[in-house]
């Protein structure tokens, strides 16, 4: 009987190599040849994330949000679910074999035997069982246990595309932080020139020598600052507060900061093809896992229109007494095979091809437009990217040319030619130059790490550099 079973179990396995499912075909990129913007030839190293963000401070800070943060926790459990899942589906492959051993004792009263008198009957039982294992004739087993592995691969690209989402998110937030912090150290000094400038202009008021309005004016200088310095101090609050929740856990003896204009972040990067993305994005490959399994729950589908056949089989010894269990002549075996031709279902074969083939066109279109809205990502950072040098020059050209006129404008005030107006007019133009620089040198380094994002980058580990 063993011998059998074996054999069948190994026809069982050379038989079921059939497949139903359609052959897979990578969808064709839906997005033009090349990106809208300037030479990009070349391709992406895949960088680790501690080579892109040198800054000690940052780097400290996404290796604890890397450890602590609860939503890549969540990931990474989604992970776990799906390996079980697919382990699951997987053990359906092989056969079951159960050890199995049973003992009964009945007592028949003597009206219902032959002699009158009642008995005890008693049965013991051994035995190897084999429960419904099913021969995959046409597939549908298989395509099952293929639709559990690429969806198990598709949630782990998912969690790469959420750690490099989280490392580009505290990466934001830091140099947002760090933005607020420079534009609040701007405006406390501004506050603290422009209320000695008030001292100044109420002492000239007093003796006469200027006018309510000039007063006034440098007051509303003063209110204003005093407005700018309480937001900022609420924005960076609420900056650091972010910043926290990303990590996962309070931060405490962090190294120096530094400024943003000090940030060697890697801003040159090459884009390379939009096939590339292909390849590099996580969120495509997980895409395209989802398509797999699609596609393979079709090949299932329509296997359930063809014949299922299974075995169940059992080998062991029974006898009406413990002590006898394994004299000869104790063994027995059981052999049933199995097979369910559909015939009436209602359409229910039907429906559930037609719900896999609409799920598999749902997957395409997920697809593709996944790529296309990476496509998007790549070029829109690639269209700023020039943009934000540009006007960065242009803002540090601004800043200098409206202190070089409060200069002048406070020389022409001193020596009688020009009015105070003129003075609070350049003093305000400057402050306002000086907070649009921060602004503009913040996105510019997250325009860097917007493409790094959009690209694919790297989530490879190396060791901080001590030295």
């Amino acid at each position: 009987m063993i011998r059998q079973l074996t054999l069948s179990l190994l026809a069982a396995g050379v038989l079921s190599g059939c497949s139903l499912a359609p052959t897979f075909e990578r969808p064709a990129a839906p997005v033009a040849s090349a990106y809208p913007a300037e030479s990009t030839t070349g391709s992406i190293a895949t960088a680790a994330w501690r080579e892109f963000f040198p800054d000690l401070r940052l780097q400290l800070l996404i290796e604890t949000a890397l450890e602590n943060n609860r939503d890549l926790r969540i990931a990474a459990l989604r992970i776990e679910e799906a390996r079980a899942q697919y382990n699951i589906q997987s053990a359906d492959l092989l056969p079951n074999l159960n050890a199995t051993a049973s003992a009964s004792r009945a007592r028949v009263p003597g009206s219902l035997t032959a002699s009158g008198n009642s008995t005890v009957n008693s049965s013991y039982q051994v035995g190897l069982g084999l429960a419904a294992f099913e021969l995959d004739f046409f597939g549908r087993v298989r395509s099952l246990n293929d639709a559990a592995l690429a969806q198990y691969l598709a949630t782990e690209e998912a969690s790469r595309a959420a750690r490099i989402t989280l490392i580009a998110e505290v990466a934001k937030a830091y140099l947002a932080e760090r933005a607020f912090a420079e534009q609040y150290e701007l405006a406390a000094k501004t506050l603290e020139s422009r209320a000695n400038a008030y001292k100044l202009a109420k002492q000239r008021f007093d003796v006469g020598a200027s006018s309510a309005l000039d007063l006034r004016q440098s007051e509303v200088l003063v209110q204003s600052a005093r407005a700018s310095l309480a937001t900022l101090t609420r924005q960076r609050a609420q900056a650091s507060n972010a910043l926290t929740l990303l990590a996962g856990k309070p931060l405490t003896n962090l190294p120096a900061a530094q400024a943003l204009s000090e940030q060697n972040i890697v801003t040159e990067i090459p884009a390379g093809v939009p096939s590339d993305l292909l390849e590099r994005r996580p969120d495509i490959r997980a895409a395209e896992q989802r398509l797999k399994s699609s596609n393979a729950n079709i090949g299932a589908a329509r296997a359930a229109f063809f014949p299922r056949i299974s075995l169940t089989a059992s080998t062991g010894t029974s006898s009406n007494a413990l002590s006898g269990l394994f004299e000869a002549g104790s063994r027995n075996w059981s052999f049933v095979p199995q097979l369910v031709l559909p015939i009436f279902d209602a359409g229910r074969n039907n429906a559930n091809l037609s719900l896999a083939e609409v799920r598999n066109n749902a997957a395409i279109a997920d697809y593709e437009k996944t790529i296309q809205v990476a496509f998007r990502e790549v070029a829109d950072a690639l269209v700023a990217r020039a943009a934000l040098d540009e006007q960065i020059d242009a803002q540090r050209a601004v800043q200098e040319a409206t202190a070089e006129r409060l200069k002048l404008a406070d020389l022409r005030y001193q020596n009688g030619v020009a009015s105070s107006l003129e003075v609070l007019d350049a003093q305000r133009e400057l402050f306002s130059a000086q907070q649009a620089l921060v602004q503009a040198r913040l996105l510019r380094l997250t325009n860097a790490i917007d493409l790094y994002r959009s690209l694919g980058g790297g989530v490879e580990e190396t060791a901080i550099n001590t030295k």
